[in-house]
């Protein structure tokens, strides 16, 4: 069965809603990790929150063909990616963007027009995507699986990487622990911190170990 979906724009959203008539109601989703909330459906829009890892969010409506879904979460109202969003469709969680033919998910169309979205200082040219990440990690119940990847660097690392900030590169997906960052994608040394490299990726500083060049710290 093709999923039943209800096609409005982004502008319309919160109207259609409210509507009786409303095909489809939005529903209750879990971050398998921090996951970031942007102003528009893309890498390239300005981080405007964060969901925490295991809290629940408000998913409103996902794009066809895409994998950004709105949601709301503590008042705030934007773009979460769907890879670490879950949801009980068939009686257990399934990310989002694995969820089967029957799931009866909002669709919005792309209208930015409309959406107030602030785009990055760099134009937001996506260069590449980024690699992996706690994707599917809700599946089975094992909610923030790869957040044992994460390091906590010392104070004066953070100095360095925010006042050394490189200009950003712009990768499909979202910025998580344990995502990978692909060769292509040049990362930058810490003075006096062996083992790990720092690179600016969709807007925000990441520290990246230099071996497995997997995302080990964002700074929000």
């Amino acid at each position: 069965m093709r999923n039943k979906i209800a096609k409005i724009t982004a502008s319309a959203l919160t109207a259609a809603l409210l509507s009786s008539t409303a095909a489809l109601a939005a529903f209750n989703a879990t971050a398998t990790t921090d996951l970031n909330i942007r102003s528009g459906p893309g890498p390239q829009y300005e981080v405007v929150g964060a969901i925490a890892n295991s809290d629940t969010a408000t998913v409103n409506g996902c794009i066809e063909g895409s994998k950004w879904c709105q949601v709301t979460y503590n008042g705030t109202t934007g773009w979460s990616y769907s890879e670490y969003l879950s949801a009980d469709f068939t009686g257990q969680q399934t990310v989002i963007s694995m969820a089967p033919q029957t799931a009866q998910i909002p669709v919005l169309e792309n209208d930015q027009t409309s959406t107030n979205a602030t785009v990055g200082i760099a134009g937001g040219v996506i260069a590449g995507a980024l690699i992996g990440g706690p994707v599917g990690a809700a599946i089975g119940g094992v909610a923030g699986a790869a957040v044992g990847a994460s390091v906590t660097p010392p104070p004066t690392v953070k100095t360095y990487v925010m006042e050394n900030r490189p200009e950003p590169v712009y990768l499909e997906g979202e910025v998580v622990i344990g995502a990978g960052v692909p060769d292509t994608v040049e990362l930058r040394p810490i003075p006096d911190y062996e083992g790990y490299q720092y690179v600016n990726i969709n807007g925000q500083p990441v520290l990246v170990d230099a071996g497995t060049r997997q995302i080990v710290h964002v700074y929000r």
